[in-house]
């Protein structure tokens, strides 16, 4: 009996010293799989650019590329004073796909954060640092600054350009 359970626990030390070691989900990329994924990203991103650009010249209204690769409706929008990481905003947003439909009911409304610390669309953070109080922007983002491959699991699907109204409140 004390031999077994020696044995076992010497087992057990064994087993535990040794950590085991996944590869990541779905395996490793090898460097084709890398090329293949840039290469379908720069493509999507070159095709959605083209067809936000067709879209505005269909609008009424007037549009504005950003640094960024998105664009807004106000002209010299990123040449206001741009706010600084650590100040604090609040604001709120409806999100509509690029046949005008707004995807939900409702705004999602943020208070207080504080610019360096976000959880949000880079797209949105990016156009929150030069707007004024009050001040409503659009914004037209391409899929891979909105939500990107996996869309959000609700009402956007994955590689869909979406149409933000953004207010600074």
């Amino acid at each position: 009996m004390k031999k077994t359970v020696s044995i076992l626990l010497i087992s057990l030390l064994f087993a535990c010293g040794k950590p085991q070691i996944h590869p990541p989900i779905g395996g490793i990329l090898s460097e084709k799989d890398m090329n293949i994924s840039k290469n379908r990203a720069k493509n999507l991103n070159e095709m959605e650019r083209k067809q936000i650009l067709e879209w505005i010249d269909q609008q009424n209204e007037k549009f504005y590329p950003m640094k960024m690769n998105y664009w807004v409706n106000i002209r010299d929008f990123d040449q206001k004073l741009k706010k600084k990481d650590g100040d604090l905003v609040s604001y709120q947003y409806d999100i509509y796909d690029f046949d005008k439909v707004k995807l939900y009911d409702q705004p999602k409304v943020v208070k207080n954060v504080q610019f360096g610390k976000f959880e949000e669309l880079k797209a949105v953070e990016d156009a929150l640092r030069y707007a004024e109080k009050n001040e409503e922007i659009t914004l037209l983002i391409p899929s891979v600054l909105a939500f990107g491959t996996y869309g959000d699991n609700k009402k956007i699907p994955n590689d869909m350009p979406v149409i933000i109204k953004l207010k600074l409140i």
